[in-house]
């Protein structure tokens, strides 16, 4: 697992915790890897999910640290969605 993704998994399980968030999702992290989250918290995986968003490093980090909303970073292009747009909206309500 590269250092990105471990930062990434640390940093979406501390925006999760006490959330109630009961789908699936993955975050597509290109040229680093991907990450599952679900009812258990945010885990490296590239197993099937719901919805699958996406996005390059920058962008990623740049939602993780609050500095680029979720719909703002779809709405660009800098976010690119498969699957289910409810779902994301649900877990973009939870990690912004």
């Amino acid at each position: 697992m590269s250092d990105k993704i471990a930062a990434a998994v640390d940093a979406l399980n501390a925006k999760l915790d006490g959330a109630d968030f009961d789908g699936s999702a993955k975050f597509v992290i290109e040229g680093e890897g991907a990450i599952v989250v679900d009812a258990n918290g945010a885990r490296a995986s590239d197993e099937e999910t719901e919805v699958t968003l996406t996005a390059d490093v920058e962008t990623f980090e740049a939602m993780m640290s609050g500095d680029l909303n979720p719909t703002s970073a779809f709405m660009s292009g800098k976010l690119a969605l498969d699957g289910d747009m409810g779902m994301a909206m649900k877990l973009g309500s939870v990690i912004s």
